[in-house]
């Protein structure tokens, strides 16, 4: 797959790109990036890409004709790529992604998609926006990472990124390593239960028994109880989700029903602990 990133400021995803288990997706090809910077396209001695909002109002907006031109240059390019190498032209044109706060939060589902698709041209807006007329005609997808707004779209694009490359094959060292992360329909969607390692007292603090007995049943029971009470406890919403898809079993739903009663079970000596008469 091929990520086209137009950013102005290519440079901020060098360091991302070269550290860490992720950067085996880009070393072994099977995420190609190319970088384009809207400046190169853009007219005039200072290569000027925004300009003041027609209302009035704060800030900058980034102009729809350099964007434009450097969008166009990069299908053209993943054309002309695609015949280099003997391969059939794409016969759509790739999706083009916008970071904004219009979109969707980005969520494992859609991760798991991206991470089996033919890749995309990502756009990293920066200053108060983008010409709604460039987005009007270019803009396929809008992805947020959530409720707040960051200075530009490239953090938004490297957190893209870096979730679809460690769903590569053989970029985790472990092939299943993801299997077991939070949010994964192997996992019914919930958050992973909570890691233990050496030492086995820390401060005071024991790993749990059933870590160490060494029975695999009894871990596995363990692991699934931490689970559902972790998730239950931080986000109750993912256990609806759960259960609306009948991803609980009989034995979650015991749990679950004798950890809500413990919860809701007064204080010893009546309510807020209070002595009684």
């Amino acid at each position: 797959m091929r990520f086209d990133v137009v950013t102005l400021f290519p440079e901020l995803f060098a360091p991302f790109l070269e550290a860490g288990v992720t950067r085996r997706a880009y070393a072994s090809g099977q995420i190609g990036l190319k970088f384009w910077n809207p400046r190169d396209f853009a007219d005039g001695n200072y290569r000027r890409v925004d300009d003041r909002p027609f209302g009035g109002g704060p800030g900058m907006v980034m102009q729809a004709e350099p964007l434009a031109r450097c969008v166009q240059a990069a299908l053209a390019d993943r054309q002309t790529a695609a015949a280099a190498a003997i391969a059939a032209p794409e016969a759509s044109p790739p999706p083009v992604v916008l970071f904004s706060p219009v979109g969707a939060v980005l969520r494992h589902a859609a991760v798991a998609h991206w991470a089996q698709s033919r890749g995309a041209v990502l756009i990293c807006g920066r200053y108060e926006g983008v010409d709604q007329r460039f987005i009007d005609t270019f803009v396929t997808h809008q992805i947020s990472l959530g409720d707040y707004v960051l200075s530009g779209g490239e953090i938004a694009a490297l957190a893209l990124l870096d979730a679809v490359a460690r769903l590569q094959p053989g970029v985790l060292g472990d092939a299943g390593s993801h299997q077991a992360d939070s949010f994964n329909p192997a996992m019914d969607g919930l958050l992973d239960c909570p890691h233990y390692t050496r030492p086995e007292d820390w401060r005071g603090q024991r790993v749990p028994a059933a870590l160490l007995s060494g029975h695999h049943a009894q871990i596995e029971r363990w692991r699934r109880e931490r689970q559902l009470a972790l998730t239950a406890s931080a986000r109750p919403d993912l256990i609806a989700a759960a259960r609306a898809q009948q991803r609980l079993s009989r034995e979650d739903e015991t749990f679950l029903s004798a950890a809500t009663a413990r919860r809701q079970r007064p204080a010893a000596g009546g309510p807020k602990g209070e002595k009684t008469l």
